[in-house]
């Protein structure tokens, strides 16, 4: 599942990172965003990007482009 299919206010546990660019998979990893780690849909920008997350306490905003990295389950 992607965070894009996720509903607003939904929880999800990341399941793992998909590849891509190995230097962006490493700034995901190191604001928090590890397999294992349970995240909320905040929203969603009008137009669909960008998306916006809170993990851990801390509202992340990510491009749609780069949130498809992200493999989760529904929580």
């Amino acid at each position: 599942m992607r965070l894009s299919d996720l509903k607003i206010g939904g929880k999800a546990r990341i399941v793992r990172l998909q590849s891509g660019e190995k230097s962006y998979r490493q700034r995901l990893m190191a604001l928090g965003l590890l397999p294992g780690t349970v995240l909320t849909l905040a929203r969603i920008a009008p137009l669909g990007d960008p998306i916006q997350i809170s993990v851990r306490g801390c509202a992340l905003s990510l491009r749609k482009e780069e949130a498809r990295i992200l493999q989760i389950e529904e929580v």
